[in-house]
């Protein structure tokens, strides 16, 4: 369970003094000793390591699989055909780029915070503050644009059954968004053990239920039906079609880092952390590809394209009729759920992780004495969310929250060179990745790269949001050193 101390530091929710020092760059002195089970602090223990790997799978899956699947079949096909498949492909090989990173980072520091934790170790708290203040209102951004496709995916199965007349005159995307938004928060607030059992069977129900779909639909392609699937020309539209739907598709792998930020979950993080992390890269990986395949298969890219972001619900007819088109939007139902309760647990992580070292008031870190959960930094990531989703027009948000994640993960590649360099004493991962520094530059690069095809509005919003994180710390938490780290000197 929990000690109940607010986790923070002992200088309250006022900013610090002059070159006053918060923490250690040496996680086993920042926030206690990480046990396979629990972190242990001097006075009790952290947050309880509740989640396994299966766990851990769920809400990187769970995290991911949303749009490369429900949204982005027709865009894709439109823009390069079926070679749509090789971007899904390019996009899976960098994340893992990322991914394999991440990984070697989170099993040296293996603490609640994820991204935050290791950039501020590797780069400083200036960094820090930038990236997990970036990433709490990202993921907040996500969420709500998670909740608002969840209540649009609910009215288009009961337009399906028929049964959309009865609700007209409701406000259903606000109301259903709002209420699950809710929902969804006090689940996490009541114990992470609840959301994690909620996440797993999501997402074991979504992938039952996309893996039928998926085996007969390949089959169906293969002819073993007898249909005949629509021939055309593999890249209609050119190489370079490959490499601009990659940087469109790209945000339906933004997921897996979450892992990582509820790392001080994870039991036996040594091993379960890099498992839970590229595992989930290529479940998903396979899944969107085989979809892409599936879909122009079916229709052929032109007609995919004419759908439009329900593409998806009409392969499923045409392969399953009805009863298809119904369990794919029920589909659409859960990944909309899952992606936005990992993205609320990871959230409230990122915001709990800041406050323990006062780069924002410390009393946000507080943990609830009965259930071991950071019930402030939940609130602060809840109640913006469902205002959010109540205000409605969350899609630009949603491309911000892909704006500020590239950016972290390219700074993820960079703080883990930076600790290979500066090779600490404390620095023992028990994963360290293959091919260094190969892997993660070019991570880095490719994660910076892509940015640059982002709409130019989201890539406006996202540098806004980041100023004015970096002007948040140099008002409040200019001061704060992390005892250990080069750039805090």
């Amino acid at each position: 369970m929990s000690d109940g101390n607010d986790g923070g530091s002992a200088l309250g929710g006022d900013p610090p003094g002059d070159g006053a020092v918060v923490g250690s760059s040496d996680p086993a002195v920042d926030v206690g000793d990480a046990a396979d089970e629990v972190t242990v602090l001097e006075s009790g223990t952290e947050l309880e390591r509740t989640i396994g790997l299966r766990g851990g799978l769920a809400i990187g899956i769970g995290t991911m699989v949303g749009a490369g699947i429900f949204v982005f079949p027709g865009l894709a096909a439109g823009q390069a055909g079926p070679a749509a498949t090789l971007s899904f492909g390019l996009g899976a090989v960098i994340a893992l780029l990322v991914a394999l990173p991440t990984s070697e980072l989170a099993t040296a520091m293996p603490k609640s915070g994820g991204a935050y934790y290791f950039i501020s170790r590797g780069m400083g708290s200036a960094f820090g503050a930038v990236v997990g203040i970036g990433l709490w209102l990202g993921l907040v951004f996500a969420s709500a644009f998670y909740l608002v496709g969840f209540a649009q995916y609910a009215i288009a199965v009961l337009a399906e059954l028929g049964a959309a007349s009865m609700v007209a005159d409701l406000p259903l995307v606000a109301v259903l968004g709002v209420g699950f938004g809710l929902v969804l928060t006090a689940l996490s607030m009541f114990g992470t053990e609840n959301a994690t059992k909620l996440q797993n069977g999501i997402v074991s129900l979504l992938l039952g239920i996309l893996l039928v779909f998926l085996v007969y639909g390949s089959l169906d392609t293969l002819g073993l039906f007898g249909r005949q699937t629509v021939p055309e020309e593999f890249m209609p539209f050119g190489t370079l079609s490959i490499f601009t739907t990659a940087a469109l598709v790209f945000t339906s792998y933004l997921g897996f880092a979450q892992v990582a930020t509820v790392a001080g979950e994870i039991t036996n993080p040594g091993r379960n952390l890099p498992l839970a992390m590229v595992g989930s890269v290529v479940v998903v990986g396979v899944l969107y590809v085989v979809t892409i395949l599936v879909s122009t298969g079916a229709f052929g890219s032109a007609r995919l394209a004419s759908f439009g972001e329900t593409a998806i619900v009409e392969v499923a007819r045409s392969y399953l009729g009805f009863p298809g088109a119904v369990a794919i939007l029920v589909a659409g139902l859960f990944a909309t759920v899952s992606s936005a309760n990992a993205s609320i647990l990871s959230s409230s992580r990122a915001l709990y992780a800041l406050s323990r070292d006062a780069l924002v008031p410390t009393q946000l870190a507080r943990i609830n004495l009965r259930y071991g959960t950071p019930h402030v930094a939940l609130a602060l990531v809840g109640g913006p969310t469902v205002v959010l989703v109540a205000v409605g027009r969350t899609e630009v948000l949603a491309e911000v929250a892909s704006f500020l994640h590239l950016v972290t993960y390219g700074l993820i590649c960079v703080a883990l060179i930076a600790l290979r360099r500066s090779n600490p004493a404390w620095y023992d991962p028990s994963f360290r990745i293959p091919g260094y520094p190969v892997v993660p530059v070019l991570g880095a690069l490719a994660s910076f790269s892509l940015v640059a095809f982002m709409q130019p509005l989201s890539q406006a919003v996202g540098v806004v949001v980041a100023l004015a994180a970096l002007a948040w710390y140099f008002v409040y938490a200019r001061d704060v050193r992390l005892k250990g780290v080069s750039s805090d000197a």
